[in-house]
């Protein structure tokens, strides 16, 4: 059974940071992609990063683009979210998610189950 079990959440003031991670089992993920997804109150879930488990390619959503970065360890199937700069309008709650290559992020084969990131003003 495939998991994605996200940690690193919590409560920041804007300006500071916070490190996600992701730790993936269950399948080999050499041809996947994994990444991260938010999804904030009242709003439809959208992209945030990718990064290519067995390569170097990587992926921004424009609004974080410079504050972000995803990095892996692939040796472990873990995903790392690097969150710096923060704003209040990055609150939300952060999946996990891995789809196969191409594909990804359009197409999402797993998805964690979230873990909420809250950044005061």
């Amino acid at each position: 059974q495939v998991q994605l079990v996200e940690s690193g959440g919590g409560l920041v003031q804007a300006g500071g940071s916070l490190r996600l991670s992701c730790a993936a089992s269950g399948r080999t993920f050499r041809r996947y992609a994994m990444g991260w997804f938010r999804q904030a109150p009242g709003k439809e879930r959208e992209f945030v990063a990718f990064i290519i488990m067995s390569g170097t390619g990587t992926g921004y959503a424009d609004s974080v683009m410079g504050r972000f970065t995803i990095s892996r360890d692939g040796d472990k199937n873990t995903v790392f979210l690097q969150m710096d700069s923060l704003k209040p309008e990055d609150t939300a709650v952060y999946y996990c998610a891995a789809g196969q290559v191409p594909g990804f992020p359009t197409g999402v084969d797993y998805w964690g189950q979230g873990t909420q990131v809250t950044v005061s003003s």
